[in-house]
């Protein structure tokens, strides 16, 4: 296959392959020659597109290969492992040298970075943290996730003891064999959680035979059907197993004198029955996120999977889900747990009803453009707007604000995404000054003394024991009523600071919470 054809169909499945580039990939080739060829036709096509196509969103390309070692001890070291490398690098070295620094060169122009080809071990170990800083969501990191890599074109490296739970696509542009073919593939294996519950391999060499051969050689004995150690069901078997999670989820709320509605999920009768719609509605999320990691699907697949849960009921049930865990989630963290044993051992996973593509920035821009109300523009109502973020698990803590916030927007004025985000960034500073104040009044404690404690906490993320002592201090209380005055003002302070941590940890913290 030629590699014009490799990278457009890359282009084409990669943001499926990976969640929304939620995950990041690796593509091999077979020599130095093919990577280089890769990393210049990769950039030619994207560019191509983007003069074609304004909104195209480039994929961070990245290419790491060793260069001749001259020498060069830590790069000597590293080859011990890279035996096609090493090989190429007899060839023609000094053209190779010379690309290799165009390379690096590129990089630090998009990553503000200094390495140089006579430092390619601190090169090397850069490329390799950012594949791992994947696992941070982009409001955590500069601009956009700028810091980011999508995909590491390489010939040995990496293919063999590195480990980034957030790399789960590997693109094969080389024959592997055995061991190699194994450890290779092992790299997009490290499972995650079911948002990853396996890699995708995108074989551009049909090594299916290959596959069948190394399982069975590895696994220590041969076996009738050795794929099925690797393969994940094919897309009509998990397109069934969602019909029946759906009808089984639907039997249960007949079954409660219910229709198979979100709307009719509130009206559940007891814990014991809301966790059992926890369990069984968890299970239909979770084939649904398998789904969306495939990247064949056909049209007819595709309706299938429309049908049986349509986009509309698939956020009500998912909003009506986070609604009814967080409820039973603060009876299992409550002192002795939960009153009832289902309750107890429920296990909620939030990380399934978090979506890779509905992030900040496209909440805000949604908002901007519901302000703006402008013909062809206008999506959906405020309310589905609001429906929308609330069936989000990383809007948790942050739903009712925004919800709030949006309900306090006028349509008659249209905004700028810029002046929404302003705005919201002024809504939460008046919220949680308001919410501090509160506090203060409630222990009679400085106001703006609070503020700045809370403020230092957060900058470190490091709770501050002897600010609050400092804090306190003015009470001129004994040390007994100054300990259980301290304990009653993190009753309120301390849910507070989790909200406005945005569930980064703050050390420390959890001693003031038993």
């Amino acid at each position: 296959m030629k590699k014009e054809k490799v990278i457009e169909t890359i282009l084409a499945k990669h943001n499926a392959a990976t969640a929304g580039r939620k995950f990041n990939a690796v593509l091999a080739t077979s020599s130095i020659n093919d990577a280089i060829d890769y990393y210049e036709k990769f950039a030619k096509i994207q560019t191509q597109r983007q003069a074609a196509n304004p909104e195209f969103q480039p994929l961070k390309i990245a290419c790491v290969f060793s260069p001749p070692a001259e020498g060069n001890k830590d790069v000597q070291q590293i080859q011990e492992d890279l035996p096609q490398e090493k090989a190429d690098n007899t060839q023609d070295p000094e053209a190779k040298k010379a690309v290799l620094k165009a390379i690096i060169s590129d990089y630090n122009d998009r990553y503000g970075t200094n390495h140089k080809i006579g430092e390619f071990d601190l090169y090397y170990q850069d490329v390799q943290k950012r594949i791992k800083d994947q696992q941070f969501p982009n409001a955590d990191l500069p601009h956009k996730g700028a810091e980011k890599i999508d995909i590491v074109i390489v010939v040995d490296m990496l293919l063999t003891g590195f480990d980034s739970k957030f790399l789960n696509t590997l693109y094969v542009d080389k024959n592997l064999k055995h061991h190699g073919l194994i450890q290779a593939f092992s790299r997009t294996n490290r499972v995650l959680n079911d948002t990853k519950p396996y890699g995708n391999i995108l074989d551009f060499r049909q090594q299916q035979a290959a596959v069948e051969e190394a399982i069975a050689l590895f696994s220590g004995e041969k076996i009738d059907n050795p794929k099925q150690i690797w393969l994940v069901d094919p897309a009509p078997k998990v397109i069934e197993n969602l019909q029946n999670a759906m009808q089984t989820l639907g039997a249960f709320m007949e079954s409660q004198g219910l229709s198979n509605a979100p709307e009719d999920v509130p009206n559940l009768k007891g814990d014991a029955a809301r966790g059992q719609f926890i369990t069984l509605f968890k299970e239909v999320q979770r084939l649904k996120t398998q789904l969306d990691q495939y990247t064949d699907l056909s049209e007819e697949q595709a309706e299938a999977i429309g049908q049986t849960v349509p986009t509309d009921a698939l956020q009500g049930f998912r909003s009506m889900y986070l609604e009814t865990a967080k409820r039973l989630k603060e009876k299992q963290d409550k002192p002795g747990g939960a009153d009832d044993p289902v309750v107890e051992q429920l296990d909620f996973e939030f990380v399934l009803f978090a979506s890779a593509v509905i992030d900040y920035d496209y909440i805000m821009g949604l908002i901007a453009r519901y302000t703006q109300n402008l013909p062809g523009k206008m999506k959906m109502s405020r309310e589905q707007l609001i429906g929308l973020i609330q069936s989000d698990a990383k809007f948790i803590d942050e739903r009712d604000d925004i919800a709030e916030y949006i309900r306090g927007l006028s349509a008659d004025q249209p905004l700028e995404e810029k002046e929404i985000r302003a705005g919201y960034d002024r809504f939460k500073a008046a919220k949680k000054v308001q919410a501090l104040t509160a506090i203060a009044d409630k222990h009679r404690v400085d106001a703006a003394a609070l503020q700045a404690f809370v403020d230092f906490v957060l900058r470190r993320r490091i709770f501050d024991g002897d600010g609050l002592s400092d804090l306190m201090a003015p009470l001129e209380l004994g040390w007994k009523a100054r300990t259980e005055a301290e304990l009653a003002l993190m009753a309120d302070l301390a849910p507070l600071l989790h909200k406005l941590a945005q569930g980064r940890e703050i050390s420390g913290l959890s001693a003031y919470e038993q």
